[in-house]
């Protein structure tokens, strides 16, 4: 852990290289007027919207959209198998058979799905919630875009695993949009001391606006955990059109969110913006990135972290810039050489090439203090968003 003492507040990391965008963004933080103790950022950390991904920041009496992002609820979930081997061509048609099941991209299901399986909600309280309710009836077991995924894994335990990467589909998008506008519009006109071009506009927990983002934030957790399940449902049915497998009970773990909890004598609210909860036994899941091992983890309870660890391996370049740069030659071979079944097709697919991210390696090492390792799993096969 390194210590960072030139603000008001101390930032402790977890890296020794945090790029200049997100390090500005660190020290907007820590001099926030409502900031709790310290700021913890994780390895994985790259610049986001107001408050970077990787980062982990306690609050007095505030909520701050930004700093849980705008796929709200967005996480993983692992199931292990009884499977201990499954053959290349298997591997294939089960692919096949979960693009069939499981919309991807900005792909959506024909017909609304069973109303049953969205989480229970009061109509009529969720301003959101009740605008986007039925577009997600259709939404609702779809992977999305970006960096989720739907990987078929070998752990090293000799099983074989299923992984999801997801979020809360338009859910998460409109609330965070909504209540951060929202909370630009309220700052202004109380003329806080947070500039506007910090990105980091705040609601009053005892306010309305504020109250009401909770309820909004905490129903898109549910629905993106319901929507894992969903498509974790579809995916082992579909490893089983070619197998009779047993299935483990799912993981599940969020890392956009924010919730009231208890460090260093005082009730905060934590904000997780890409990273995952590590209290001392917690379960969790850190992916790497495609044709890059996976982790399933126990946490340490590390304080100093806020009992959190890294979501994943983390960027170290931007989309476009990915684009540009990777070479698709390579990093196709990058792939076939370790004969992982793989989503790498044009130069529009290098965002989401192992190139465009952090060394999974090198993360792990830098948070042996906040979890242990349980099982590492090696890919076989990968869906991209």
């Amino acid at each position: 852990m390194n210590v960072h003492n030139t603000e008001k507040i101390p930032v402790f990391a977890w890296t020794d290289f945090i790029e200049n965008g997100a390090m500005a963004q660190i020290k907007n933080l820590a001099n926030l007027p409502f900031v709790f103790h310290h700021v913890a950022i994780m390895p994985d950390v790259h610049q986001g919207y107001g408050m970077p991904i990787g980062g982990v920041l306690a609050t007095k009496d505030v909520i701050i959209p930004n700093a849980v992002g705008v796929d709200i609820g967005c996480g993983m979930c692992a199931v292990k198998t009884s499977l201990t081997e499954i053959d290349r061509e298997t591997l294939k048609k089960i692919m096949g058979e979960i693009r069939k099941a499981v919309p991807v991209g900005f792909g959506h299901h024909k017909e609304k799905q069973d109303i049953n399986l969205m989480p229970n909600y009061e109509k009529g309280i969720l301003k959101i919630v009740d605008q986007e309710f039925n577009n997600a009836l259709t939404q609702i077991g779809t992977l999305g875009g970006g960096n989720h995924f739907i990987e078929i894994q070998k752990g090293s335990d000799g099983f074989i695993w299923l992984m999801i990467h997801s979020g809360s589909r338009n859910f998460g998008l409109k609330n965070a949009k909504y209540y951060n506008d929202l909370a630009v519009s309220l700052n202004e006109k109380w003329r806080t001391e947070v500039p506007k071009e910090h990105e980091l506009a705040f609601l009053p927990i005892d306010s309305d606006e504020g109250n009401a983002y909770i309820a909004e934030m905490s129903y898109c957790v549910d629905f993106a955990f319901a929507n894992r399940r969903l498509m974790m449902d579809r995916v082992c049915a579909a490893v089983n059109s070619f197998s009779s497998a047993s299935f483990d009970p799912m993981i599940n773990i969020a890392h956009n969110y924010a919730a009231l909890e208890h460090h260093y004598g005082q009730n905060v609210w934590v904000h997780r913006k890409g990273a995952t909860l590590a209290r001392q036994g917690t379960i969790g899941i850190i992916p790497g990135s495609q044709g890059t091992k996976s982790y399933i983890v126990s946490g340490k309870g590390c304080k100093n972290s806020f009992e959190s660890c890294s979501h994943g391996a983390g960027r170290k370049m931007g989309r476009k810039e990915a684009e540009r740069t990777l070479i698709l030659a390579d990093e196709i071979k990058r792939l076939d050489d370790i004969g992982v079944i793989h989503s790498i097709r044009g130069a529009h697919d290098l965002d989401e090439a192992a190139g465009a991210y952090k060394n999974i390696d090198e993360v792990m090492a830098n948070q042996i203090e906040l979890v242990d390792i349980m099982v590492e799993l090696t890919p076989l096969a990968v869906i991209k968003g």
